[in-house]
């Protein structure tokens, strides 16, 4: 006699797809219940104080509709790239040996990408920080 062995009985998901879907249901119903207890026991005083806008410790003063320098918005995109960057390489470091040729082809054509893109960028004025104005020529009434 053969037992009968069917494909469902023998997939390595099933068991860890079940308790991968209670304890996310349990995480949002905790989550739920938290939300749920925090509006209807907190306190609900409303006072001028609390509406204001914090800003690191500083009383905020005058319009808030002033435009941030671009230069901060590049730094944030190029940190997020680079970071990036860093993490592919270290992970490949890592299991450097294993990879073989193949892996460092790849990781090589990868650094490559991401220096034609800086150069780019480079090419592009995307890392000019100062601003685009000549300086003053010097002359007799002016000291240089």
């Amino acid at each position: 006699m053969q037992p009968a062995i069917t494909a469902a009985t023998l997939s390595p998901w099933e068991p860890d797809l079940l308790a991968m879907l209670t304890y996310g249901a349990m995480v949002l119903a905790l989550m739920a219940l938290l939300l749920f207890f925090c509006a209807f026991l907190g306190e609900k005083k409303s006072d001028p104080e609390k509406a204001r806008a914090y800003e690191s410790g500083v009383i905020p003063t005058g319009l808030a509709l002033l435009r941030s320098p671009a230069a901060f918005y590049l730094v944030a995109v190029f940190f997020l790239i680079f970071d990036v960057e860093a993490a592919f390489i270290f992970s490949w470091a890592v299991s450097f040996y294993g990879l073989g040729w193949a892996g460092w082809i790849q990781m090589t054509f990868f650094i490559v990408l991401l220096l034609f893109g800086l150069l780019y960028v480079w090419k592009k004025g995307g890392l000019e920080w100062g601003t685009t104005a000549s300086p003053p020529s010097c002359n007799s009434k002016t000291s240089c």
